[in-house]
């Protein structure tokens, strides 16, 4: 009787529901389409304003960005890399090679094959590019791609060097999603990994580098 008792009663539920939904069952709710897919002009009148944007809004989630030339940019690898004093970093088999022309004194460990979790979490940092980057959130968005890898690559190490080219930048996250393919693997980072314990004391590097640098490269 039980049994009954509780199929009847389901029965009941279920039937009350589609009564509420009456012709609505089914259908599609609205989604808004409001929001603005490119930055005010207040903010972004010209590309120069995008990309200042970007190094500010950066700067706000506590990560450090520079802006070097094409030329330059082996170099400001190398110093970023001096500068932690770091001996072993790993990079994405397909990084480009003359990113790291520079380097002396440093070990780079190609995640190819794919490095374990125990030598991603010695490495001093990891060297990556990105897919996109979002000037209003100061957002990078790495997706697999070239010279990116997979996400455990930069989840692991304690640092985090991305490399952002000028024309990888977009004003806002709509047009970012304009340029990404969603079926492939999306990681969005927006500063160091930042959680917040119940009494909501900051903690950093929980769930991903604690220190993340981006170096702009204005081609």
């Amino acid at each position: 009787m039980s049994g009954e008792s509780g199929a009847g009663s389901r029965e009941e539920i279920l039937r009350r529901v589609r009564e509420a939904l009456g012709g609505a069952r089914g259908a599609r709710p609205p989604v808004p389409r409001g929001y603005a897919r490119r930055l005010p002009e207040a903010e972004a009148e010209t590309r120069a304003d995008v990309l200042a944007l970007f190094t500010e809004r950066v700067a706000d989630r506590r990560a450090a960005v520079r802006h070097v030339s094409a030329d330059e940019l082996a170099t400001a690898v190398a110093a970023a890399l001096w500068g932690r004093e770091a001996a072993q970093i790993a990079v994405p088999a397909d990084l480009p090679y003359g990113w790291l022309a520079d380097l002396d004194g440093v070990r780079a460990l190609a995640d190819a094959p794919a490095l374990d979790t125990e030598t991603l979490a010695a490495c001093d940092g990891v060297v990556t590019g990105c897919a996109a980057a979002v000037a209003l959130t100061g957002t990078v968005v790495l997706d697999g791609g070239r010279a990116q890898g997979r996400r455990a690559l930069t989840a692991v190490p304690g640092y985090h060097l991305c490399v952002v080219h000028a024309d990888q930048i977009v004003g806002t996250v709509p047009e970012a999603l304009g340029r990404l393919d969603p079926s492939r693997p999306l990681t969005w980072i927006s500063g160091p990994s930042t959680t917040h314990d119940i009494g909501m004391a900051r903690v950093e590097g929980v769930h991903g580098p604690r220190h993340l640098e981006v170096l702009v490269v204005e081609d």
